[in-house]
């Protein structure tokens, strides 16, 4: 139970710390939150998030491969993803965005993440298919559907692309990157 209060109390004030943006308080009791309990992967997230502030990559893909092996979740995944698209890695990258979509769809950096890989690789399609999934259980997010809309007016689809930004501007008529590019589709 000591072990277990511990790890809760060390956990807070890291993520108090980084919230406060002191790194070094921050990192010292996710270090502190790790070695008292290390059955949870939230430490490891935080110290994957301090690395990434700091540039150093690769101690951050460590920190987010720790936290996969410790528990497979959307985040970490999405971390690594991350990690790797920004060393160039884009093929790894992809299918690492591709497992935290299949873990949960909704996470907003995956996707975000899986649509800058699937232009990068010419994997429209499959992206379009994920921002549908998404959509069709939060149909009110409207950055997924205006990504969408400009997915489908790449790919040529202008008709699907209006409706998408119709349903868009239903939800949010001052939406002025959806006014203007239905304006645009307007005239194609």
């Amino acid at each position: 139970m000591e072990n277990h209060l511990d790890y809760e109390i060390n956990k807070e004030l890291g993520e108090c710390y980084l919230f406060m943006g002191d790194l070094d308080k921050a990192e010292d009791y996710y270090r502190k939150a790790a070695s008292s309990n290390g059955v949870h992967p939230d430490p490891y997230l935080g110290l994957a998030t301090i690395a990434i502030q700091r540039g150093a990559l690769d101690d951050a893909y460590a920190m987010y491969a720790k936290a996969a092996s410790i528990q497979p979740s959307d985040k970490a995944l999405a971390g690594m993803a991350m990690v790797l698209m920004e060393n160039g890695r884009h093929e790894e990258a992809y299918g690492y965005f591709q497992k935290a979509l299949d873990g949960n769809p909704q996470n907003i950096v995956a996707l975000h993440g899986f649509l800058q890989e699937g232009f990068q690789l010419d994997r429209l399609d499959e992206v379009v298919a994920r921002m549908r999934v998404c959509l069709e259980l939060q149909p009110d997010q409207q950055a997924v559907r205006f990504a969408l809309a400009g997915c489908l007016a790449t790919q040529g689809c202008v008709a699907e692309a209006r409706k998408e930004l119709e349903t868009l501007l239903s939800i949010n008529p001052a939406h002025a990157e959806a006014l203007e590019l239905y304006e645009e589709l307007l005239k194609r």
